[in-house]
């Protein structure tokens, strides 16, 4: 594909490959993607095994290709759970790094539960939301969630004392937080944003939402200094290892935090909204966020993929949000199966035909 920065559409029947091409465009940033998906999940069924995704990304230290994939042989090895990356052709360790040139948000038609589903997903959220403009975040948490395993099968083993214990617990409440505070800050900023967006339209379809952070650590941090918290997460840990042994996992931490959003003007929970509030309410966050990336990457907004966007979106709405992403200066993806729903973005979007797993441009 080649493509201006303008809004990219991709339109087709079901099944076709629309979400492929998001998917593929998601592996540009770091992580799993958009789906979430295992490694091996990602190669054509009919092939070796292997997959690659390249791409030239326009950046604000000048263009820079990206390269992804994995090789045939790796699936057979230790080595099937990482993957490639390649900077200008360098091969880099891990995803992690290509937070460093891209930034990226995605909202799929599983999103549109986040309000009604697990908090393990609204935490997920949220830090996706984080990593476009605090790259060590996903660090933080990958070393938080590895500390935790680890003490988890030393419990499991009978050990519930001894130096290696202490040292676990150590880390994760040095990494807990770290993730805990950067939490807090987001949606502090967040906040602030919509608040800016609330007064500049207040008519907006997009509904304004008050949002907070939910658990022990999260109330702790609000009242005191992270140091003291620290300290007190530490000996919590020591103090509950038995507990935690019985019931085969940590109880205590940022993994059991939530993030709590209410719908403002009517003053309930996102998850007692209708399924049109609930995506509107999702929107309004997306939204905020990008203006929130763009104020701190000098004008540079993240890439957003939007996935069946449309869905449980009026006429109203949809011109709204596309009015909202020209606005931004954002390259956002978007799909649907009926042209006609992106018709207000015609001239003014990069529009693609996606059909039986080919690409051709329609306008």
């Amino acid at each position: 594909m080649e493509l201006g920065p303008d809004p990219v559409v991709l339109t087709g029947p079901n099944g076709s490959g629309k979400t492929n091409i998001l998917e593929a465009v998601s592996l540009l940033a770091p992580g799993q993607g958009l789906r979430q998906a295992p490694l091996a999940d990602l190669a054509w069924a009919g092939g070796d095994g292997s997959w690659s995704v390249s791409a030239l990304v326009h950046t604000a230290i000048g263009p820079v290709t990206i390269g992804t994939g994995q090789a045939a042989a790796a699936m057979q090895s230790d080595r099937a759970t990482s993957r490639i990356v390649r900077i200008d052709g360098e091969t880099k360790s891990g995803s992690g790094t290509l937070g460093e040139y891209v930034e990226m948000v995605w909202v799929t038609p599983a999103t549109d539960g986040l309000f009604t589903g697990p908090a393990s997903e609204r935490r997920r959220f949220l830090d996706r939301l984080i990593v476009c403009f605090d790259s060590g975040h996903r660090t933080r948490a990958g070393r938080f969630e590895r500390a935790m395993a680890q003490r988890n099968r030393l419990l499991s083993d009978g050990m519930t004392r001894g130096a290696q214990l202490d040292g676990l617990e150590v880390v994760m409440a040095e990494m807990g937080v770290a993730v805990a505070a950067a939490r807090a800050e987001a949606v502090a900023a967040l906040a602030s944003v919509i608040a800016a967006r609330r007064v500049r339209d207040p008519a907006s379809p997009f509904p304004w939402s008050l949002a907070h952070l939910e658990g022990a650590i999260d109330r702790d941090l609000s009242q005191r200094a992270a140091v003291d918290v620290e300290d007190a997460y530490a000996r919590l840990l020591r103090d509950v290892r038995e507990r935690d042994r019985a019931a085969g996992r940590a109880l205590d931490g940022p993994h059991r935090s939530d993030f709590v959003v209410t719908h403002g003007p009517k003053a309930t929970a996102a998850k007692h909204s209708s399924t049109g509030e609930q995506k509107a309410l999702l929107i309004g966050l997306l939204l905020a966020h990008a203006e929130l990336v763009r104020a701190r990457r000098d004008g540079l907004a993240p890439m957003l993929l939007l996935d069946e966007v449309t869905a449980h979106l009026d006429a109203d709405r949809r011109a709204a949000l596309f009015e909202e992403l020209l606005r931004l200066g954002t390259q956002a993806w978007m799909t649907g199966t009926d042209s006609q729903a992106f018709s207000s973005l015609t001239g003014k979007a990069q529009f693609w035909r996606v059909a039986d797993g080919a690409l051709t441009r329609s306008g």
